[in-house]
């Protein structure tokens, strides 16, 4: 065995054999040993969570262990070697061996870092599956807004440690220079600043909450996801719209989630000749008609106007607040029976006019559709 004494790069290939050998087997066991490790961590955060589910607890946060585990053994294992004389030299004033020694640090602090931000997926997770079953939907935005805000809070702790601890450098000096920066910076980012701020107004003011439908800059859509700088809209086209925060605070947001009920409106340019007993009769058949429909909560017929082109019978109605969809078959119905009614009553419409207008009372496009 005296092979194992030979000796490259002032260390015995016994030691080598050695260090490979301790490295080989914490990464095959190293499922195996930061389970345990997970479980401990586990335990300790019960203590202030008892609801906190441990498998998915667990399965989130073994790799990590695992991997910063297996960091740490192998530094470890390989800092029993004796450094070799032959790469004692210096980079740029430093010596090489120092910089090593910075690497495998800054390599331990960026796991651990690393570790702790799937902790906060892992409890960013479980609130907003716990958040789902609430009617409030402010509180899961809060949730993804949190977890964001705290990510990015621990990437700038992080990269501070390596500067401290990894780099070995002066943090105090390196903020007072960075301030500066920072001024000059806050002046060339002022939209990002501002679209921040704008997300802190959204979360605290809640003017509306993800799955909201709303409409915005002539935009009109489901509230997907608001971040820390811009909010996501998707449209009834299915498109994704990003809308930067500070607009969504400086402009008028008409959140159609909000409302208590749907209104739907018809109008019916009659002919101007048409007599006053025949537009009452049909006024009358049609209210009649219209309180049967089981959908509708209020309804209203009235003469709306009158010139020498036509006479305008108005048709307004209240629905319970429901989707674009439910509302569309509803305003639908409604419509075939309003065009039914005009055909069996043999109303004349006036001439070079459409027949109605029906418009959804969020909608401020009025134009006229033909219905029949």
């Amino acid at each position: 065995m005296e092979f194992l004494e030979y000796e490259w790069l002032d260390n015995t290939l016994r030691s080598y054999l050695a260090v490979a050998g301790v490295i080989i087997f914490i990464i095959l066991l190293k499922k195996f040993v930061s389970r345990p490790f997970a479980l401990l961590l586990f335990h300790i955060v019960r203590k202030w969570w008892k609801s906190i589910d441990k498998t998915s607890f667990l399965e989130l946060v073994v790799k990590p262990i695992g991997i910063f585990i297996s960091i740490v053994a192998a530094i470890s294992a390989i800092s029993y070697l004796r450094y070799p004389k032959m790469l004692q030299f210096d980079v740029y004033g430093t010596d090489f061996k120092l910089i090593i020694e910075r690497v495998f640090l800054c390599t331990i602090i960026l796991s651990l870092i690393w570790l702790i931000g799937k902790i906060i997926d892992f409890t960013s997770l479980t609130l907003e599956t716990k958040a789902r079953l609430t009617e409030d939907k402010s509180d899961d935005q809060l949730i993804v807004f949190t977890r964001n805000l705290l990510k990015i809070l621990l990437g700038i702790l992080g990269i501070l440690l390596v500067i401290r601890i990894g780099l070995n450098r002066n943090i105090s000096s390196l903020l007072t220079g960075l301030s500066i920066v920072g001024a000059a910076l806050a002046l060339a980012a002022k939209e990002t600043i501002e679209n921040l701020i704008a997300s802190f107004i959204i979360f605290f003011d809640k003017p509306f909450t993800a799955g909201d439908i709303v409409k915005v800059n002539n935009i009109n859509g489901t509230i997907e996801y608001i971040g820390l700088r811009s909010t996501r809209i998707r449209t009834n086209d299915k498109t994704l719209v990003t809308v930067p925060n500070k607009q969504m605070v400086d402009t008028i947001v008409d959140n159609w989630s909000a409302r208590t009920e749907r209104r739907g409106e018809i109008k019916m340019e009659l002919h101007a000749n048409t007599g006053v007993s025949k537009l009452q009769q049909f006024a009358e058949t049609l209210k009649t008609w219209i309180s049967r429909q089981p959908e509708l909560k209020s309804t209203s017929i009235y003469f709306s106007e009158l010139n020498k082109q036509a006479k305008v019978l108005t048709l307004e109605y209240f629905t319970d607040q429901c989707d674009s969809d439910e509302f569309n078959l509803i305003k639908q119905k409604i419509n075939f029976g309003v065009a039914a009614l005009l055909e069996e009553n043999k109303m004349e419409m006036a001439a070079g006019n459409n027949i109605s207008i029906i418009t959804d009372g969020a909608a401020t496009d009025s134009k006229s559709r033909d219905i029949i």
